[in-house]
Order: C-alpha cells, then structure tokens, then sequence
C-alpha cells in the first residue's frame, strides 16, 4: 500500500505542476518516488551490488542538475508506477497456488469418548480419529476407518472428479469432502501433512534458479556498471549530459532481470495447481529438453495388479457358468491371481458363495467340492481328459495366464488374467510421440510380456527381463548417446535409474512424502499423461522465457537506435522501459491459464468370444 501512495503522491504533484507550472512541485514529484528508488539503490551498494536502481537515481538526480526538472519526475515516477506494477502482477503469480495456502484447515473434529469435539489442529495427535462431515474439509493426512464417501482431491492431485473413499483408503488435508460422512484416523498433522509438504516444495522451487537466470545475473552484474561506463564516456566525448543520462535509463536491464524469474513462478505454480511438482527452475529447463523416457511396465504403463481378461466355454457352458464355477473355487485360494479371477466375477454381477470344500495343489492350482461336483481351476494336470493345449498356448502367447476350468475330470473352460494396461498409458505414449519423444520400456517381467504390453501401447523399444541395476545401465548408455533421459518409475528397484536420469519422475506421488521431497517431477496423481502435459509445459515456460529476453534485447536496442537519431528523450526512454517489464509480466501470466487436457480412452483388447473384463 505504501508504495501505491507514493506512486498516487508523486502523479497528483506532477499533476499540479504541469496546471500551474511551478517548477517546485516537479521538483517535490521527483524526490517522493525517488526516495524509495535511492534506499534500494543504496541497499545494493553496502552489498557491492551496482542495480537498475542505481541507474535511475544519477539519471533522476543529473536531469535535477541541469534543470530538467520535467524529466526527472517523469522517471522516477514511470519507474515506481513500472515497480509497483511489477511487484502486484508478481505477487498474484506466486498466488497461483494461493488455494493451497488458504486449503490448509485450522481446527478438526475431535471424536473424544464418542463424542465430537471442535479443537485446533495442533491439539491433535497421531492415532486421533476425526469426524468428517458432507461439505466439510479433511483436517489430516490419515486413513479412513470408517464411513464411505467422495473426497475432492483436486488441492493435491489436480484430479477435477471426486474420488470415492472408503475403510482402509488414504486420505489428505486440505481436500474437501463431497459426499458422505467419514471417521479418518489421523496420521499427518500440520506441518507433516502431504498438503504442507507441497506448499513448502512449490515455494523452495518457485525461488530455484534455472541455469539461464544465473547467467543473466552474472551477466546483468556486469552489464549495469558497463552501462554507466558507456554513459559516461558518451558525456564526455559530446560533452552532452543529457545524452548520457538518457543512456543510463534506456540502458536498464529491468526487462531482461525480470525476464526468467516470473516465469518458471508462473510454470511452476501451473504445474502445482495441475498436480505436478516440478522441483525448480533447473528441472523446468531440463524437462524441457528431454526427448528420451524410460519407463517401468508394471505398475507404471500397467495397473500392477492381475486382472481377468478372458473367459472361454466349451461344450453347452456359459461363460458366466465356467467363471462362477472358477470363482467359487478359488474363495479358499489367497493367491493373488484367485483374488483377479473372484473380482471379475463379482464385476459380473455373479454371485460368488464359499466353496463347500477345498484342497490347493501345489504348482497346479486348486481342487474343490461345489454343489456335488468336482471342479479344478489350474493346469491341465487336474483333469481327467487332456484338452488341445492350443487356446491356453494362444493365451500364454499374449503375455497372460491361463487356467483350465474343469467339472468331474473333463474341461469346460478357460479363464485368463494378466497384469492389464492403464486406460491412460495409450493417449500418454501417443502424446508423448506428438512431443518427438522416444519411449523405452525397461521391465524385470518376461520379455514375451513385456512385448505384448509394448504392440498395445506403441513403444519404441522394448528392454525386459532386467535387474534395477540394467536399468541404470540403460539410463547411461542413452546418456552417452547424447539423450537427454527422463526416468518413470513407482518402486524402489527403480531408484538407481531414477537417481541417474536427467529427470527422475515419481508416478503417484500424493501417497508418498519422500517422493514429493526427492523427486525432480512428482506426478501427484496416478495419471501417467500428467508426464507429457508435464514436459509440454516446460517447455512453453521455457519459450517463453526467451520470448521475455529476446523483448527485453530488442527493446534496448530500439530505444538506443532512437537516442542516436535524437528522437527518444529520457522519460519516452523510461517509459517504453517499463512498459517492456510490463510485457513481459504479461506473456509469463499466459502460462496461469489452464492447459490440462487428459484423454483417457479404454484401451481395448480383443479376447476369444469376444469378452474382455
């Protein structure tokens, strides 16, 4: 507010003079926004630093000099209004994540002896159970423990659709419930939680340099005091100090400082609101070269978990009948691959009672009695009757695990599952290829996999069957063929590659506080097209960048050319100065506006009969 009134001041006082001319009053104009300019200028000194500041004041004070007094006014005014201007359109930049700061919740519901009770959020400790109501905002990182309910999670994971929560699930301050009611228990509080960690993550990162703002610091360090130099030198050979003091203000390099920084706040900001943590401006750059991604299969381009795809019936069976026999079957089974086969079923809609009884056969499958019948899940080892091995062969071919269902010795299906692929890899691979980007499929998972995985989504090249540290051997020998590497990944096996990487990406990261702290790119949401949405945007903030600096360039040396012409006076050279800062401002905003766009097809995979669950 201060420096608006003194901006306010300084117009009314030129104002008045210029009505009724009294040359005092200009004199009064240039010393109110003068002042603040000088202090700053001095600050820098003590530090031997030589600032734009600087600049501005000896120009300011040598118009004084020589009786200029319109001039000096109208630069120290043009200047404060251009740093006031700066300063507001700067501070609602780094306001981009200002939903963020103000989601953080100040009191809980404290469910004490059963009973809610309102308190502050620090009264509450780890192991505390809050009550969350329909409207109301989750105060803790915790689980939920009971209740069922839509939770917004768009402060942290940029996701616009609700996301359903029930016992067991993970939940974060700061979301906002929708629907339901909730008992979460909490686990981060306050500074711990996943919220906090965010906030602290964008500010560190927004006030990281790129290596492009370092060198046009130290550039800028030596630029001013040539200026002056220059400047100088011009008065005294033509013996002209308006000149000169021309030449001081149309040399500020206020553009070109500004140039960078406002706008990796602005991309980073961006990012953040979209959830994507970019670790500062030194990633931004990098990321906006990358033009090589090596990714992990499952977990990443998979959902890292087995799914039913395929269900065949012989013989007069339904498909329905061969997996609700097959389902029942293996409710006795706690094998993973059981788990896939009863919720495909129950996907269904079929009704999966307990098996009657039940015997697993080792390395085979299992075996059980249900409703007087013999019934066997696995391999064909189980059954009376070889069947033709061709379908389970086709199957198997297709990267996925088949099983023969049989009743009394003889087969009457086959059910298959297989670790799926994400709906979203598909439109993440083609938009990453719309980017010129090569995408290398590093997995420990068996290379006829892995293959599969690769003909569905496009991969360029296929790497299977490796320990972590191939990995890290892949990463390095792409490096030394002159890529510029990112790494995807969701485990730990994947963190020598990640390390290694030009860029480590973190997939999920809400989940996980260590990976928002050490990632480079954390991708909040498990949502592998926030990798390509990531790089584009880097590379947007990038151009930008040289955008504002090739501005800010042109700009000096226009108004040069025009005060070797003798057409550009001082206060016209201040104020296209300053209307240059201002575009700047202007053009590194653009990147504010939502560009978030996520096509999430269902991938489609034909199987026999027609069926894919």
């Amino acid at each position: 507010m201060k420096t608006w009134g003194t901006v306010a001041v300084s117009g009314l006082l030129i104002i008045a003079a210029l009505v009724t001319g009294v040359d005092l009053l200009m004199i009064a104009a240039a010393l109110v926004a003068g002042w603040r300019i000088a202090v700053s200028a001095w600050q820098a000194l003590r530090i031997r630093l030589i600032s734009i500041d600087l600049l501005v004041v000896v120009a300011a004070v040598g118009a004084l000099f020589i009786n200029n007094y319109w001039e000096s006014a109208a630069v120290t005014f043009l200047f404060a209004l251009g740093k006031a201007l700066e300063k507001a359109t700067l501070n609602r930049t780094r306001r981009a994540l200002s939903d963020l700061v103000e989601a953080a919740p100040e009191t809980a519901t404290l469910l004490r002896d059963g009973e809610p009770v309102t308190v502050e959020i620090w009264e509450l400790e780890p192991g505390d159970v809050v009550l969350v109501r329909n409207g109301e905002q989750v105060p803790v990182d915790g689980r939920v423990v009971a209740g069922h309910g839509g939770v917004d999670e768009a402060t942290i994971t940029g996701e616009s659709v609700p996301a359903e929560k029930a016992a067991g699930s993970e939940v974060f301050a700061g979301t906002w419930l929708r629907s339901g009611v909730l008992r979460v228990e909490a686990v981060g509080i306050g500074a711990d939680s996943t919220l906090a960690k965010i906030i602290h993550r964008v500010e560190d990162a927004q006030d990281d340099k790129a290596r492009t703002q370092t060198f046009l610091e130290r550039f800028s360090a030596w630029y001013t005091p040539g200026v002056m130099l220059g400047a100088l030198l011009a008065g005294l050979l033509t013996r002209d100090i308006e000149l000169a003091l021309t030449l001081l203000v149309i040399g500020c390099p206020g553009a070109l400082v500004i140039s960078i920084p406002v706008s990796i706040v602005a991309g980073i900001g961006r990012s953040a609101k979209d959830g994507v943590l970019i670790k500062g401006g030194e990633y931004l750059e990098t990321a906006a070269k990358v033009d090589t991604v090596v990714v992990d299969k499952t977990g990443t381009l998979t959902n890292g978990r087995p799914e039913l795809t395929d269900v065949l019936a012989f013989d007069g069976w339904s498909q329905d009948e061969v997996l609700a026999l097959a389902a029942r079957a293996e409710t006795a089974s706690e094998h993973p691959l059981a788990e896939a086969i009863i919720r495909g079923a129950e996907d269904r809609g079929l009704a999966v009672p307990l098996v009657d009884a039940a015997e697993p056969v080792t390395g085979h499958g299992i075996r059980a009695r249900i409703d007087g019948q013999d019934v066997t899940v696995g391999t064909a080892a189980l059954l009376r009757e070889q069947p033709d091995p061709a379908p389970v062969l086709e199957l198997n071919e297709l990267g996925r695990t088949a099983m023969w269902v049989g009743v009394n010795g003889q087969a009457v299906g086959i059910v298959a599952v297989a670790d799926t692929v994400r709906a979203d890899a598909a439109a993440a691979i083609a938009a990453l290829h719309r980017r010129g980007v090569r995408v290398v499929m590093a997995t420990g998972d068996a290379s006829r996999v892995a293959h599969n995985v690769a003909a569905q989504l496009g991969v360029d090249e296929v790497r299977a069957e490796l320990m972590p540290e191939d990995k890290l051997d892949i990463v390095r020998e792409l490096q030394d063929a002159g890529r510029v590497v990112a790494m995807v990944g969701d485990g730990v096996n994947d963190t020598p590659a990640l390390a290694r990487a030009d860029i480590g990406v973190a997939m999920g990261a809400a989940g996980s506080p260590a990976a928002i702290e050490t990632a480079d790119i954390a991708l909040m949401a498990d949502r592998l097209p926030r990798l390509p949405y990531a790089l584009g945007l880097a590379r947007r903030t990038v151009r930008t960048m040289r955008i504002n600096i090739a501005i800010a360039l042109v700009t000096v040396a226009v108004l040069l050319a025009g005060v070797l012409a003798g057409g550009v006076t001082m206060s016209i050279g201040m104020l296209v100065h300053e209307a240059s800062v201002l575009l700047v401002i202007a053009i590194a905003m653009l990147l504010l506006r939502p560009t978030l766009r996520e096509d999430q097809p269902t991938l489609r995979v034909a199987s026999r009969e027609g069926v894919r669950v």
